[in-house]
């Protein structure tokens, strides 16, 4: 069932002109040109269907699943594709999450079929038929309602009819958040009462505090609706290019993916500054030449699992350790020139994940507005302006003003390797009230954490990579319950 919603309210002004106007027309026909010209300039602005079957899921969905598009931007000339799927548990109650998928421009599909939605796509070799779907036990919506959202524009199923470079950015991305999740929430007034959280991984670390800071502005100027914003959560996040970039190399020699002498050669050589090093500096060039040829052949996303190049039209790009901002994600396509990969490989669901997404049944299912989108892709290439290059500041101002945070990394991840992420956050300089220790998942540990005294959670996830609930979906979910909960990992 297809509804679409009408978000705004005509202003004063235009009431009085009209009424001004009323000896014109009769007022019959003056209310019906009111509502026609109301219905043509906002009948995308909040559009929506419920999801009972999904082709490649045996029998109807055994959750509630709402697909739809939010108008955004100028004239709502960007419309941004989400899923949005009610908690098990209680809706009414349970916080309501908007995740944003890294990338940038990678689909929440990324997060839904892979992470941490009830769905996933069964790893079995592609025979020419729809892909299957499965369940997945430790979906975070058994506890949780998720708004997993396409953005920025062109992203997954979101589409624009304005020029794109435009509507491609940081500062875009931070507006149209906003903008999409006040419009989403006056078409859902049922749950604006809800907690609400803020999340997303990797390259949304940039993005993610900037929209909670945003809401919060909001908040305090009384704009509605009021969202009652909790706090927000991150995984594997880009932070700040130079910290993070700083600490690969600590972490693989840590790691034992680089020898004693090449380390020490590289701090003495570089002076612990591995980022933009200046090309004068031909020593420590030659050094980073050579631990890159140690690391070439190593997974980025999870370093212990295979390498499995065909994804990536530009393989070797996964390790320019001075181009961080590169990254992965945004390279993630499929390369006809390349060899079909193999079920072994952990990126054969992209594979069928792009399949899937392309069956004219299942866009039909999910409610995907034809000619919108010619083939889906994972994650775009297409042209973005990356405006931010440290979201610490905004991490700052949110503590600040008393939101809860739970930052948590993947441990074998060599993308956003764990030790930058706990540099930037010594940065804050806020006093331990919970040291360090490890966090349990039936009486298994589950990876070390501490509590900050800003409302600051940090927690390793043990064995996982880029990110961690791909890798970890069960201990993950144990976190995502007990710091939702309020209660100690």
């Amino acid at each position: 069932m297809m509804s679409t919603i009408t978000l705004r309210i005509k202003n004063r002004a235009a009431s009085s002109s009209a009424s001004q106007s009323s000896s014109s027309f009769p007022p019959s026909l003056l209310l019906l040109l009111l509502l026609l010209s109301s219905q043509a300039c906002f009948t995308f602005a909040l559009s929506r269907s419920t999801v009972t079957f999904l082709p490649g899921f045996q029998g109807p969905l055994p959750f509630h699943l709402e697909t739809g598009y939010v108008g955004v931007g100028e004239s709502e000339g960007v419309q941004l594709f989400y899923y949005f799927l009610k908690s098990d548990r209680n809706p009414r109650q349970d916080p309501l999450i908007l995740w944003l998928t890294g990338g940038p421009g990678c689909s929440a599909l990324s997060a839904l079929l892979f992470q941490i939605g009830p769905l996933r796509i069964r790893m079995e070799e592609y025979n020419g038929s729809l892909p299957t779907l499965v369940l997945n036990p430790d979906s975070w919506t058994q506890i949780s309602s998720i708004i997993f959202l396409d953005l920025p524009a062109l992203t997954g199923f979101s589409y624009t009819t304005l020029p794109v470079a435009p509507q491609r950015s940081d500062s875009k991305q931070i507006q149209h958040a906003v903008q999409f999740l006040r419009k989403w929430l006056t078409g859902h007034p049922e749950l604006q009462s809800n907690q609400i959280y803020i999340g997303g991984d990797s390259y949304s670390g940039l993005i993610v505090p900037a929209v909670a800071l945003e809401i919060s502005k909001g908040i305090e100027n009384n704009i509605e609706p009021l969202i009652n914003l909790q706090g927000y959560l991150l995984g594997n996040p880009l932070t700040d290019d130079d910290i993070e970039n700083n600490h690969k190399i600590p972490f693989a020699h840590g790691m034992g993916l680089i020898s004693d002498e090449l380390y020490e050669s590289l701090k003495s050589s570089c002076g612990g500054e591995y980022h933009n090093v200046d090309t004068r500096n031909e020593t420590c060039a030659g050094y980073i030449s050579e631990y890159e040829k140690c690391v070439s052949g190593i997974n980025p996303f999870h370093i212990l699992e295979p390498r499995c190049d065909f994804v990536s039209p530009k393989p070797r790009e996964f390790f320019d350790i001075r181009s961080l901002n590169e990254m992965p994600e945004t390279l993630l396509t499929l390369d006809p020139q390349l060899p079909l990969p193999t079920i072994t490989c952990r990126n054969y669901g992209l594979l069928l994940a792009q399949y899937w997404t392309n069956y004219g049944s299942v866009r039909k299912a999910l409610g995907i507005r034809q000619g919108t989108i010619g083939k889906w892709v994972r994650c775009i290439k297409t042209p973005y302006a990356k405006e931010i290059k440290s979201s610490v500041p905004f991490h700052v101002k949110l503590s600040a003003k008393g939101y809860r945070a739970l930052i948590y990394s993947g441990d074998h991840d060599l993308v956003v390797p764990f030790r930058g992420t706990e540099a930037w956050m010594r940065t804050l300089n806020y006093s331990i009230v919970d040291e360090w220790r490890p966090w349990l998942v039936q009486d298994q540990v589950a990876g070390y954490t501490r509590t900050y005294s800003n409302g600051m959670t940090y927690a390793t996830v043990k064995g996982g990579g880029h990110t961690a609930p791909e890798y970890k979906p069960k201990e993950c979910f144990a976190m995502f319950e007990r710091w939702t909960s309020q209660n100690p990992l």
